[in-house]
């Protein structure tokens, strides 16, 4: 039996009960969201390629306008009520939208099986230090892994919600704050003993410029693009409520995008020759029990993927609820871990990561500029919509090839948005066809 749209949660607007999220319930989540290993190594990835002071540009710049974008979709999705996905509908239509949100449970798929393998990884490296290498057999490699994916599972069996809330406001934020302000802080002594004029003044090899350290650093907040609003809907539109999902979601993403960059440009200019980044991390003074800390933290990236990818699931078969498909995508994602060469899936999961900055150009473009609109909407097929959103992709990539010292994100992002912009009236048949008040 057909299940109707008032059935769908991801589709529906969520009711004023459901709207418990307050400013500092934002700030917490993305920034928790926001600190990850991932973002060091690439962090560290930069001062050779463009040098100190061109990388400390771009990481500030860079994650000032990513968590930008970031925070104008958490404010759409809290103004509207809807999901991701519903946010989709609205822009491209009920038919056309499962395309991109298809893709999207695809790449939260990926992005939460090499999370896995980062916390494997993290824990093997732990082990070597504390036990002698016990963890780094195949056994000990499926173990880790069966243990991070089994408190994932747990965690998705409970309720979003209280986890936001309870675990990661009150107890997660602080212990993941006071590891990186201790890493900072022994590294920093690092850098002194080698000579601060040194590591400021140290140049780039010239591999990278300094529009392309942009576009990397702006990447990872433009990631996350696809699951903000699932969060967001969550926020109270009173008492300031939109207001404190947009300085919140900026502020806290922006913080740890750039403290985490930060972090990954000094391990590297600290650390000797041809170490990797988690190596670099255990042998700081106390570093176990900070890389400890952040891998506990590294597990809500992985929760992040999951749910959102559940609530996108649910939004294209309803009959599941999105805790059901949660644990379905969690099992499939533990056992992706186990047998995948995620390593090398990487530059797979970074070009299917690309498609959703013009895919969000155009959402911005059209929803983002007026009042939000009140359900996901009824056209089948937003054809300028479509289009725009694969000249942007096509623009994004021909940047990557042909220019890419102009970076790919800024162009294909402003493109698409400028597009949907002067187009949304014709696109809506009227000002309020498309874009409708809430009253």
């Amino acid at each position: 039996m057909a299940m109707t749209s008032a059935t769908n949660e991801a589709l529906t607007p969520l009711a004023e009960s459901g709207r418990v999220f307050r400013w500092h319930d934002h700030l917490s989540l993305w920034f928790s969201l926001g600190v990850g290993l991932l973002v060091m190594q690439i962090g560290a990835y930069l001062v050779p390629a463009v040098g100190t002071r061109d990388a400390l540009l771009a990481i500030v710049l860079g994650s000032c306008i990513g968590a930008g974008l970031l925070a104008w979709t958490a404010r759409l999705g809290c103004e509207s009520g809807l999901a991701s996905a519903g946010l989709m509908h609205a822009t491209y239509g009920s038919a056309f939208a499962r395309l991109p949100v298809v893709l999207n449970i695809v790449q939260l798929i990926g992005w939460t099986t090499f999370e896995l393998v980062i916390m494997r990884e993290g824990t093997q490296a732990i082990g070597k230090q504390a036990l002698g290498g016990a963890l780094e057999s195949g056994l000990g490699g499926v173990l880790t892994t069966l243990l991070w994916g089994a408190v994932l599972l747990a965690l998705l069996a409970g309720s979003m919600v209280t986890l936001v809330r309870r675990f990661v406001s009150r107890f997660g934020l602080p212990l993941v704050l006071l590891s990186l302000l201790w890493l900072s802080w022994q590294f920093a002594v690092q850098l002194q003993a080698k000579g601060l004029e040194a590591f400021w003044s140290r140049p780039g090899d010239g591999s990278m410029g300094l529009f392309g350290a942009l576009d990397l650093v702006i990447a990872m907040p433009v990631s996350w693009l696809p699951l903000v609003a699932d969060y967001a809907r969550h926020g109270r539109r009173s008492g300031g409520g939109l207001g404190g999902a947009f300085s919140g979601t900026w502020l806290g993403y922006a913080l740890a995008n750039i403290w985490c960059y930060g972090l990954g440009v000094m391990v590297a200019s600290a650390a000797e020759p041809g170490s990797n980044l988690v190596t670099a991390l255990l042998l700081a003074q106390g570093g176990l029990v900070a890389l400890g800390l952040i891998l506990i933290d590294e597990l809500d990236n992985a929760y992040g993927d999951v749910y959102s990818g559940s609530v996108s699931a649910h939004s294209l078969q309803p009959r599941w609820s999105v805790k059901r498909w949660g644990l379905l995508l969690a099992v499939l994602c533990i056992g992706f871990a186990l047998v995948l060469p995620m390593h090398t899936l990487e530059p797979f999961l970074l070009l299917l990561s690309s498609v959703f900055v013009p895919l969000y150009g155009v959402i911005l473009g059209r929803l983002g500029t007026g009042e939000a609109p009140a359900s996901a909407g009824t056209r089948r097929v937003d054809l300028g919509a479509a289009l725009i959103w694969i000249a942007g992709i096509a623009l994004y990539h021909g940047c990557a090839r042909w220019a890419p010292q102009l970076g790919a994100a800024v162009p294909a992002l402003a493109f698409t948005f400028v597009l949907a912009w002067f187009t949304r009236r014709a696109a809506a048949g009227g000002p309020s066809a498309l874009v409708q008040s809430r009253g």
